[in-house]
């Protein structure tokens, strides 16, 4: 058996790590949680649509070009 450990015999104390590594995390409060999701979907709404109505600006002078050409 080689000297490297079996990877059941890892977990453990990778588990260990993780919760370690966890506890040093900063965690936002609620209400920055609250403002950055409202942002995002506020973005979202914005921004889709813009790309609709240029979507349908761009097909609109897309079809006059091909009337006007053939």
């Amino acid at each position: 058996m080689s000297q490297k450990k079996r990877w059941y015999k890892r977990i453990v104390p990778f588990l260990r790590e993780v919760r370690a590594e966890l506890k040093k995390v900063t965690w936002p409060s609620r209400n920055e949680i609250y403002s950055t999701t409202l942002i995002v979907i506020i973005a979202t709404f914005f921004f889709g649509f813009y790309l609709y109505f240029m979507d349908v600006i761009f097909s609109w002078v897309i079809s006059h070009i091909k009337n006007l050409f053939g």
